[in-house]
């Protein structure tokens, strides 16, 4: 979920220099009086459904786990690739990648952190029996053989992954892939202990038994309370380390957030209710933090049941929400209306809107009307069908918005589903929906990190949709031979979506946050993480 259009020209020199002198850590300015308390309080928006780091798909478990858990490579706010648990690598052909660990690198417990748990980590990743939300994300990085692991038609063991020693691990792509440094930031690659997950299986994430390898280890998780964490001293950069506690609170409601801020109670909110966005401007002027995001909001479609199964369907129901208004008006945080699932600007690549984008909102009404009648749906047989969304004002709002658009232009009715961000996300994956308010926030700076999620067979395809010429133009974006070329398959891949319209895009985000004046290093990067071992407590 990142930041950068120019992180793929930068992969292959900070990569092939084999690291760099640049460190993600608190940088505290010179003069900086600190707060004797280093500890930190965020709302993390919901209760996460897990802390496994294979179980898990959304940034309300990422913001925890890349605070727990360390990758061999991270990704800066500047871009740029920086070593973490390995600390230089080097490659062959763009195709064989040999990574260094740093030496003497431990879990929490004191025990060492080998390459061999790299290898283990990532065939638990695609093998089918862990049922990992991001089980192709391997083979979308082009790692051998993890295509046909996460299909089972091989052993988990057969991926192209393997330790050649303690500390030197080597990755065998099937072709050169520009993202894949960044990619490896993912929180699905980070390490995990074998033997811990073998010991307790499913509880090795208790406070009790879970070991890390960030800068910080689990002390308490109360669930739909608080999760606490503390420093970790064998944390391999923990010097540069300076907050000692942090504390995630699981508060869905943006009015208890700004209640619980204002009492003092939150350093960092989740977000800023829409509907109080402006007067908090006014009242709390710099500490109303917006910033930049790669993400699109949008509401996706159960492309296997009746009539979804229609193209026209979705298309007419994506032609008539007028996009302008739920982004400016509903919104107004600075969000822009979206046409494309990724986005216009994204990885050295501009992408083009639909034709139908431009016209006029009447002009898109009109087809769409033409188009639900083709479907067979009218005054005397109108589409009634359930809308679902996770329990948070926003949403509602946006929900009840496109609703009353749908029912005023083209007399269609979308019955309101709420649910605890948990329920929807079990619902979405097996299919019981009809249409579902989702969102994805880039996993790494390229268009591949939307439209995957549109692949046939991939794990993030939730839609179930399957196009051969999508999966066609989206396997020559994977091969193409410059940013150029990658873009024009991009292009196709995203034309072939605005007629199909497994999903309405609806708007891409800007990042809202309330932060304290005495939080110090707050900077979110463009997926919109920001990172505790970043940030410090000034004295106030």
């Amino acid at each position: 979920m990142k930041k950068h259009n120019y992180i793929t020209q930068l992969i292959f020199s900070v990569g092939l220099l084999g690291a760099t002198s640049m460190t993600f850590a608190a940088t505290v300015p010179a003069g900086t009086v600190l707060a004797e308390k280093q500890e930190l309080v965020r709302n993390n928006g919901s209760e996460p459904a897990s802390l496994d780091p294979h179980k898990v798909e959304s940034d309300v478990e990422a913001n925890i786990i890349r605070d727990l858990f360390e990758g061999l490579v991270s990704v800066n706010v500047r871009g740029e690739v920086e070593p973490r648990l390995a600390e230089k690598w080097e490659e062959k052909d763009n195709t064989i990648w040999t990574f260094h660990l740093r030496p003497g690198i431990t879990w929490s417990d004191g025990t060492a952190i080998t390459a061999h748990d790299v290898v283990w980590s990532w065939q638990r990743l695609v093998d089918p029996k862990t049922i990992s939300p991001y089980a192709t994300y391997p083979a979308t990085m082009r790692i051998a053989n993890a295509a046909e692991i996460a299909e089972g038609k091989l052993a988990p063991d057969a991926l192209g992954v393997k330790a050649l020693d303690d500390t030197t691990l080597q990755v065998t792509l099937t072709q050169p892939n520009a993202a894949f440094l960044a990619m490896l930031s993912h929180q699905s690659m980070v390490p995990v202990d074998k033997v811990l997950i073998g010991r307790f299986g499913e509880k090795w994430t208790l406070p009790e038994h879970i070991v890390t390898s960030g800068p910080y280890k689990l002390s308490k998780w109360v669930v739909n309370e608080r999760i606490e964490a503390v420093r970790n001293p064998r944390y391999w950069d923990d010097q540069h380390t300076v907050i000692n506690k942090v504390s995630y609170l699981p508060i869905a409601s943006e009015t208890a957030d700004v209640n619980r801020y204002r009492a003092g109670e939150i350093d960092i909110t989740s977000t800023v209710p829409v509907n109080q966005f402006v007067q908090l401007q006014k009242t709390l002027g710099t500490q109303v933090n917006v910033s930049p995001q790669l993400a699109t909001y949008y509401y996706q479609f159960n492309t296997t049941k009746a009539p979804f199964n229609d193209p026209r369907v979705r298309r007419a129901l994506n032609m008539a929400l007028d996009k302008d208004i739920i982004a400016q008006k509903v919104m107004g945080q600075g969000q822009r209306a979206a046409w494309l699932v990724s986005q216009p600007d994204i990885g050295g690549v501009k992408l083009k809107n639909p034709e139908y984008a431009s016209w006029p909102q009447e002009k898109r009404v009109a087809e769409a009307k033409k188009l639900l009648e083709e479907a067979g749906f009218n005054q005397d047989h109108p589409l009634t069908f359930n809308l679902l969304y996770n329990t948070q004002e926003a949403h509602q709002r946006i929900a009840i918005a496109a609703s009353s658009m749908w029912k005023k232009d083209l007399g269609v009715t979308a019955k309101l589903q709420n649910q605890e961000w948990k329920t929807m996300l079990d619902n979405m994956h097996s299919g019981n929906y009809d249409v579902v308010r989702y969102a994805w926030i880039a996993d790494y700076d390229d268009a591949s990190t939307f439209l995957k999620n549109f692949y046939t067979g991939d794990s993030q395809n939730t839609t179930k949709y399957s196009n051969p010429a999508f999966d066609e133009a989206m396997d020559k974006a994977s091969r193409a031979k410059n940013v150029a070329e990658r873009g024009k398959y991009y292009q196709q891949a995203e034309d072939i979506l605005s007629q199909d319209v497994p999903a309405i895009p609806i708007y891409h985000y800007v990042r809202t946050h309330l932060v304290k004046p005495w939080v110090g290093g707050f900077t979110p990067d463009k997926l919109g993480f920001y990172y505790t071992k970043d940030m410090y407590i000034i004295k106030h």
